[in-house]
């Protein structure tokens, strides 16, 4: 196997909770359904912050509420500073794949400019063991740069860093002996990596993208399925970007893969309760880091047109639905992705946003799909 090989298996679906089923997609396969979190520390029932550690330990109950009520992804971002909890993806996902059964477990994303690709490669084809060809990657270049210097990067080394780790990584998924050289990494001659996964294409991976069309062409040049992080404004705008990624594979001599999209969100029982337990702690996330980077403070009404318009999916599980079934029609995505955490939204609301993806959301939009496409047959 080459790695010009099409990698047609990347994305295989997992089973599907009874009741549920895979829905036929606007795009190249079948719809799927994630969650998403960073690990953000919650708070408690009195309001006040958990510990890193029981921070951990409620993601990985979220893993499992996931895994019990249908959700086909459940996928833990990669942070290196004292709001968020996950710093190891993968040794979370190994706690989580213990106590699951169906639901897949991915990274979200793993920072691979900072990391050494044979390292994640037996990280996550070990993950993959454990849970029985559950696991998956995807790779990014990372928007949070803590770990550049904790790691020991130079910032002015930043796409470079990605571009050639990339190049090794995408070689691994062939699991047969590896001959490479590049700038930032030591070489390696006829170099075997262990384990191997029991997939025919290797470790399902993708590439995480926000937004800059060189990385969408990048992804198209490796052959491998797309996500992208809409984290703001009209989702529409993205468009373009999942049109360039097709005809970019066609033009390359590649097969177009699955691709994906992850927005921030949370669902409650009604849109009053939803808007109200998220609005706060959304507006405490993006004010630290915009005061960080330069953005202005977030405001309330900048938040209602986010929810209204842009990349926001909050409310009661109708409202939620119709909107992730809009935005999956208008782009012909393959999956959806929420993020469910966002500062120290408390566990209580982020376990019901899990909860209610699972039995009420994912059945809801496959129906409204599933509709819209037989309306259009007819």
């Amino acid at each position: 196997m080459s790695t010009s090989d099409q990698r047609q298996s990347q994305t295989e679906p997992a089973a599907a909770a009874p009741g549920t089923g895979p829905t036929t997609a606007p795009g190249t396969g079948t719809l799927t359904f994630g969650l998403n979190t960073f690990g953000d520390i919650p708070a408690d029932a009195s309001g006040e912050l958990i510990s890193h550690a029981a921070a951990l330990r409620a993601v990985l109950e979220e893993g499992v509420i996931a895994d019990q009520t249908g959700v086909d992804v459940f996928a833990v971002g990669e942070h290196h500073r004292e709001d968020f909890a996950i710093s190891s993806p993968e040794t979370l996902l190994a706690g989580i794949a213990a106590r699951t059964e169906r639901v897949r477990l991915a990274s979200a994303v793993t920072v691979l400019s900072s990391d050494d690709p044979v390292r994640v490669y037996q990280r996550f084809a070990t993950v993959d063991a454990i849970s029985n060809g559950r696991a998956e990657v995807i790779l990014g270049r990372g928007s949070f740069t803590e770990s550049f210097p904790l790691f020991g990067y130079d910032m002015a080394h930043y796409e470079e860093l990605f571009e050639e780790k990339l190049d090794l990584f995408v070689r691994l998924l062939d699991e047969e002996p590896v001959t490479w050289k590049g700038r930032h990494r030591p070489a390696l001659t006829n170099a075997s990596v262990f384990p191997t996964t029991e997939h025919e294409h290797g470790l399902p991976t993708w590439i995480g993208v926000g937004g800059s069309p060189q990385s969408v062409v990048r992804t198209a040049r490796y052959g491998l399925p797309l996500m992208l992080a809409i984290i703001g404004g009209e989702p529409t705008r993205f468009a373009p970007y999942v049109d360039l990624y097709k005809r970019a594979a066609t033009e390359l001599g590649q097969q177009p893969q699955a691709v994906g999209m992850h927005s921030h969100g949370l669902i409650a029982e009604t849109d009053e309760a939803a808007l109200a337990q998220h609005f706060a702690t959304y507006k405490t996330m993006m004010d630290r880091i915009g005061s960080q980077r330069g953005w202005p403070p977030l405001t309330k009404e900048a938040y209602l047109s986010e929810v209204r318009d842009g990349a926001l999916y909050v409310g009661s599980p109708r409202t939620v639905a119709e909107k992730i079934a809009r935005n999956v029609r208008a782009l012909g995505v393959d999956r959806f992705d929420l993020i469910h955490t966002a500062g120290p939204i408390s566990l209580e609301a982020r376990r019901t946003a899990v909860e209610l993806y699972g039995t009420q959301v994912i059945p809801m939009v496959r129906e409204m799909l599933a509709e819209s496409d037989g309306t259009a047959r007819a």
